[in-house]
């Protein structure tokens, strides 16, 4: 059985999510999650620059990451295990402007997530995990930066109530609110 490409549009204007090509048979299957040429088909023009992989224990909750300089596209797709994947609008002209969507990710449903330059990233992991990026940009500590996770003008609904105990990261603990972030932009 062949599931071929398929790219599905989200509430939020730019990020997709895709269903990478897999090919099953009896042995298992083979997977390609990105093809240059399929992107193009579909109006993405994403080139790749370094892809990284986390490994995470269940409960880790990764807070809204992004990079206020030389921002990155990514294309994120759970391996192994399953998350709780959120993007945040962050472009201040944009009529979704600090709208947020979720998305279940895992090695189950292979689904992928294309999240634009502009957009904030997080994810709550619900199974040990896996995930890859892969970004058009290579990643610049100085201009890295992020919002709570737990924002209360975001009002991200995390689906907690699957997770017996949060991991958090000092540095996502410290992070700013949105009001923070938004007051920056002026």
């Amino acid at each position: 059985m062949i599931q071929p490409f398929s790219f599905e549009k989200t509430t939020l204007n730019g990020p997709l999510l895709i269903n990478p090509f897999v090919a099953f048979d009896n042995r298992g299957y083979l997977i390609k999650d990105y093809s240059k040429e399929k992107f193009h088909e579909n109006n993405l023009e994403y080139d790749l620059e370094e892809v990284f992989y986390t490994n995470s224990k269940k409960g880790v909750i990764r807070a809204i990451h992004f990079q206020r300089v030389k921002e990155q596209a990514k294309l994120v797709r759970c391996v192994y295990g399953e998350i709780y994947d959120v993007v945040v609008d962050l472009r201040k002209s944009s009529p979704t402007f600090g709208k947020w969507e979720g998305f279940y990710l895992s090695e189950e449903n292979k689904k992928q997530l294309f999240i634009p330059e502009g957009f904030g990233h997080g994810y709550l992991v619900l199974k040990d995990s896996i995930v890859s990026y892969k970004c058009n940009e290579i990643f610049y500590s100085e201009y890295d930066d992020g919002i709570l996770w737990n924002d209360k003008t975001l009002n991200i609904d995390w689906p907690l109530h699957l997770i017996d105990n949060l991991i958090i990261s000092d540095k996502d603990t410290n992070l700013q609110s949105f009001n923070d972030f938004k007051n920056s932009l002026r």
